[in-house]
């Protein structure tokens, strides 16, 4: 990841050729730097040489689909993914955010919607001085679960707990939240920079993926509650 301040590096992994020189063209405008890769199999080893600040992928790719490589590379990669379709099924965004994307667009694309989506995630990965990731510098303790913002770790019964960039954003708000309602509009302007549409899943999957993770009951949570028809609720004295 680039860590002298200057344009953002983005690899577009993308087939559709006319496409990719449109958005490359496009972000180029906004002091982007574009790479372009048409190739599923070869993205991996692009992705390790060039060390982008966020990488954008197609899940239709000659040689290996978008899933493999998001999955492939999500440990190692320490940078944003957002995923780019042509289908509009439901199953391909819960896999593409279950497999650890930050954001996923259905094409064709609005280039200034595309733009946008780019510009907060980078925000949320690195402050305007581009040196470093963008941390508060705090800690929030409920009994047995520590979060601390500056090293973005999570200890919970004294074990560490692995969660992706998004999943830690998440839970920064709601236990920063503790004890009030969190919708989804809030959560989505709070993390993304827009509002709830009626149809954005990711805050959704999130939470189930937060209370897998943290050993909240599936079925009956009781750390972080569903407030039906209004949102979600971290309960601070559910941790000891």
């Amino acid at each position: 990841m680039n860590s002298i301040p200057g344009p953002s590096q983005v690899l577009l992994v993308e087939d559709d050729v006319q496409l990719a020189e449109l958005v490359r063209e496009y972000l180029q405008r906004y002091e982007f730097e574009v790479s372009l890769e048409h190739r599923g199999d070869s993205a991996p080893a692009r992705v390790r040489r060039l060390k982008p600040d966020i990488l954008v992928l197609d899940l239709n790719l000659p040689g290996r689909d978008g899933l493999e490589i998001c999955r492939e590379l999500r440990m190692e990669f320490p940078g944003p993914i957002v995923m780019f379709t042509a289908r509009d099924e439901d199953v391909d965004e819960v896999v593409g955010l279950e497999l650890g994307a930050d954001d996923y667009l259905t094409k064709p694309v609005e280039p200034r919607v595309l733009l946008a989506r780019l510009r907060s995630l980078l925000r949320r990965y690195r402050p305007a001085d581009g040196n470093l990731p963008a941390q508060p510098e705090s800690l929030l303790s409920f009994g047995q679960l520590h979060i601390d913002a500056s090293a973005r770790a999570v200890i919970l019964n004294e074990r560490a707990i692995e969660l992706s960039t998004a999943e830690f954003d998440l839970l920064w708000l709601l236990a920063g939240m503790a004890g009030k309602v969190v919708d989804r509009d809030s959560a989505l302007k709070s993390l993304r920079g827009f509002g709830y549409d009626g149809f954005d899943r990711s805050v959704d999957i999130g939470i189930s993926r937060l209370r897998r993770k943290l050993r909240d009951d599936a079925d009956r949570p009781y750390r972080i509650k569903t407030v039906r028809g209004r949102g979600y609720l971290f309960v601070a004295d559910a941790w000891e």
